[in-house]
């Protein structure tokens, strides 16, 4: 993937995140793992899921081109969606695995309500 291939405006200094839709700023712990994989992935060539699962055995293969991937020692879920043409991910959430369970993984946004 071209350099600065990770679209977030959230990601920029690698301090804010997306967490549940909605830019905040990120945890410090979660950092530089953060950015370690933003470099990573700016350096990668993913043009479909066995790319990344080549690199990233334990990353998830979802519907809908989404892909998660575990941070920092598996504390943190990173969600992106891969434009596998274009070679861009874009971050959907980064978040704790109480955060990660709220939502659907697959469209990034909270189930609805079965009450």
């Amino acid at each position: 993937m071209p350099q600065d291939r990770v679209r977030a405006d959230t990601l920029r200094n690698s301090k804010p995140v997306v967490r549940n839709g909605n830019p905040e700023i990120a945890r410090p712990i979660a950092e530089q793992p953060i950015k370690a994989w933003v470099d990573e992935a700016n350096q990668a060539n993913w043009t479909q899921p066995s790319d990344i699962k080549e690199r990233y055995r334990s990353a998830s293969i979802l519907k809908n081109r989404r892909v998660v991937f575990n941070i920092k020692g598996n504390d943190y879920r990173l969600i992106v969606a891969s434009a596998y043409r274009l070679g861009i991910v874009y971050v959907r959430l980064i978040g704790t695995h109480a955060e990660y369970d709220e939502i659907d993984a697959c469209c990034g946004k909270r189930p609805l309500s079965t009450a």
